[in-house]
């Protein structure tokens, strides 16, 4: 391989470039990115930019030394072509390449109505400026603020707004914060540490639509109870959407869902044919988990980027690809409270509290699927995650025999309450988006308690 591209000049991508260059890669080395800046971290945007603890540019990555790489900031890609080997730019500027590596994440679901959205005072949350923007606008301290969406971004919004002395509201269409990621009965406890810290907590709650002024600044929110509620700031947290657009026509298996690689990050195209020179890691990825049945996952996880991204890089170079098998892993910090995760909670069907006390808000949680662990959730706990992870590895039976001396005697599963796609305003980080690299949708189970008819229109 004489030149390798990556498109996609964020963590994932940097980090697949420095393993390029440990394993001997010696030749032309291109990062792409949309964005001007050099490849940072996001993780702290929604925690100590925010909070003031952090500047925006203070977030930057450090590279490696002697990464020796051509950088193209600021002109997103926009076409890939396979037969002649070239990644188009915004600018009309091709570059080739003998092998890449698309990495081009996701980016902020956007408000639905665009006159909406446009408002002064409604934001998103994904890269640096958003938080210099957002993080400005919390410091002009508003009468109120309104974070549409309560997984984990706009949890941790929410209490970087209570840590300030703001008052804000989280409406979240599902039955409780998190309920998207975690399902319902662990969702039950991020609840209580929403409203013991004082937010206005509106669960099975939809935000209709977002009312300005004649000069064009946000003033109200109409929601789904009746309720108009009056707001100057709207965070818009309803979870990512995979940059996948500059794909259409390139003949690879990718659509809104993200790309289909296999196991050794190698892209599947349209017809299900595994590729020699284009790979596949990061938010954008979906690949077949050995440890989940070969589901195609797609993870937004730091610690996923980090993993997929050097696996991608080592089969570029590589005559026999190793696969990508490291579980999700996941952290947050919300409301004075660590929320680390290992494994896949979205696809449980029962949650047993192993170890500690929620009373006491530090305890871990493990999820079971069809009687075999396959995540758990340690909150002020993190030091039992590794443990948890063998047992999800070894397909240990659930729940798991710990005979902790911090366990309850009897462990009482209970249904983990995961919610049906499009159900909660959030999206997962971590979830199952097919069954092959050209399935369509996979149908969704009918909850039993759901009734098969509706009312007739009037």
């Amino acid at each position: 391989m004489r030149s390798a591209v990556i498109v996609g000049a964020s963590l994932a991508g940097l980090r697949a470039a420095e393993t390029l260059r440990a394993e001997g890669f010696t030749g032309e080395l291109t990062l792409i990115g949309d964005e001007p800046y050099e490849p940072y971290d996001r993780p702290p945007l929604s925690k100590q930019v925010l909070a003031g603890r952090a500047s925006p540019g203070g977030t930057t990555l450090v590279a490696a030394e002697g990464l020796q790489a051509r950088w193209l900031l600021g002109e997103p890609a926009t076409a890939l072509d396979l037969r002649t080997r070239q990644v188009r730019l915004a600018g009309g500027r091709e570059v080739g390449f003998d092998r890449v590596l698309v990495a081009t994440g996701t980016r902020a679901r956007p408000w639905p109505d665009p006159a909406e959205a446009a408002l002064d005072g409604v934001f998103t949350l994904r890269g640096r400026d958003d938080a210099a923007r957002l993080r400005a606008a919390l410091a002009a301290g508003p009468s109120r603020v309104l974070v549409i969406g309560g997984g984990f971004t706009g949890s941790e919004i929410a209490s970087v707004c209570r840590e300030k002395g703001l008052a804000v509201t989280v409406a979240e269409r599902g039955p409780a914060p998190l309920a998207g990621a975690l399902g319902t009965a662990a969702g039950s406890v991020a609840a209580r540490l929403h409203r013991e810290h004082g937010v206005d907590l509106r669960v099975n709650t939809t935000v209709m639509a977002l009312e300005g002024d004649a000069a064009g600044r946000l003033r109200a929110a109409h929601l789904s109870d009746g309720d108009v509620l009056p707001v100057e700031v709207a965070v818009i947290a309803l979870g990512a959407t995979r940059n996948t657009e500059w794909l259409a026509g390139s003949g690879l298996a990718a659509d809104a869902r993200g790309v289909v690689c296999d196991a050794g990050c190698r892209a599947f195209d349209a017809d299900a044919v595994v590729t020699s020179d284009v790979f596949v890691a990061g938010d954008v990825a979906r690949w077949p988990h050995p440890h989940y049945d070969g589901l195609l996952l797609a993870v937004e996880h730091w610690d996923n980027a980090v993993r997929q991204a050097a696996t991608a890089a080592h089969n570029m170079l590589a005559d026999r690809p190793r696969p990508h098998r490291g579980l999700p892993a996941f952290w947050s910090y919300q409301f004075g409270v660590s929320i680390k995760s290992v494994g896949l909670p979205t696809i449980a069907d029962e949650v047993v509290v192993t170890q500690g006390s929620v009373a006491e808000r530090r305890f871990v949680a493990c999820f079971g699927r069809r009687g075999r662990c396959v995540a758990a959730v340690a909150v002020d706990a993190p030091r039992s995650l590794p443990a948890y992870a063998a047992l999800i590895e070894s397909a240990a039976p659930f729940p798991p025999d710990l005979r902790a001396a911090d366990g309850p005697r009897t462990p009482l599963p209970v249904p983990a309450g995961l919610a049906v796609n499009g159900q909660s305003t959030h999206s997962p980080t971590a979830a199952v988006t097919g069954q092959g690299p050209t399935a369509r949708e996979a149908p969704r189970e009918r909850d039993p308690r759901s009734p098969l008819t509706a009312p007739p229109l009037e």
